[in-house]
């Protein structure tokens, strides 16, 4: 499904669950689109949520925003909950899905009644946390690059989305490299590997707009201040994280006024989901009960 912005643009969607549930608007991770993983569905259908899936601009279906700002999918989601006939919602952000999910807790405060952060990154350069520490070796070059600016992470990202345009289930865990540890490796398997191969394939499928304006949008200033968020907001992370080290946990669990703190050290980036999001969902989902 799709919806149309004020712009022309278009937004891909969709949608699963109970049709009188509150919307449990999930964004996923960077390169990702809206691909479903019917086990997310069911934890959400089974906590009386509803799931929405969408993909930002530039991934899949949805059209480009070039110079697009974390901040700037909140009218995104305004125009999403809107076809929906809802105006009321609780958020939850995995990986790069994590900075918009705090978007949508800063500045939708009347709308979001609660937001989830899982294994997702502090702002760039934010006083206290060595950004790039303890991350992959695969991170370490494709953000060095957007820092360099929009040419030299095209060129990297162009050179790296063919593996991921053709990725397989058995294939996820060796494409992502350096990026996973063991615990991670070992959740790559069955429906959790098939899903988040069909999620990259699908994120490159119309090219790498979306995976690099949403790199361009992390290191730069995100258009919101975290200490102006209002609403209950939980950080779930994990110390086997590659992709975004347990130190941006630790730093968003202190710096997200009143954050609920669910830091395990056993988790990986990966593992968190596939362990922790029925627990994820039912603590959202307390919030509107």
């Amino acid at each position: 499904m799709e919806i149309a912005r004020p712009d022309g643009r278009k937004l891909e969607y969709l949608v699963t669950g109970p049709e009188d549930g509150v919307p449990l608007v999930m964004h996923t991770g960077t390169p990702s689109a809206a691909v479903l993983h019917q086990p997310m569905a069911d934890a959400a259908a089974r906590h009386g949520l509803r799931l929405v899936l969408y993909s930002r601009p530039g991934y899949a279906g949805s059209t480009p925003q070039p110079g697009r700002r974390v901040a700037d999918v909140v009218p995104e989601i305004v125009g999403l909950l809107d076809e929906l006939g809802a105006n009321r919602f609780v958020t939850a952000g995995w990986s790069g899905g994590g900075p918009h999910a705090l978007a949508c807790a800063a500045l939708l405060p009347n709308w979001c009644a609660a937001a989830a952060v899982i294994a997702g990154p502090t702002p760039f350069g934010a006083d206290g946390i060595d950004w790039l520490a303890g991350m992959g070796a695969e991170n370490i070059e494709e953000f060095g690059a957007a820092v360099e600016g929009e040419e030299p992470l095209t060129a990297f990202l162009e050179a790296a989305a063919p593996e991921l345009a053709t990725v397989t289930a058995d294939q996820v865990a060796t494409a992502l490299g350096d990026l996973v540890d063991d615990v991670d490796k070992n959740s790559l398997t069955d429906e959790f590997a098939t899903y988040n191969a069909a999620s990259f394939r699908a994120s490159v499928s119309t090219g790498i707009s979306g995976w690099r304006d949403d790199d361009l949008a992390f290191v730069t200033d995100w258009g919101f201040d975290l200490a102006s968020i209002k609403i209950p907001v939980s950080i779930w992370q994990g110390g086997q994280d590659r992709m975004v080290p347990y130190a941006h946990g630790e730093w968003l669990a202190a710096h997200v006024p009143g954050a609920k703190a669910h830091l395990d050290p056993a988790e990986g980036h990966l593992s968190v989901v596939l362990n922790r999001f029925d627990a994820i969902v039912e603590e959202l989902a307390g919030y509107v009960r």
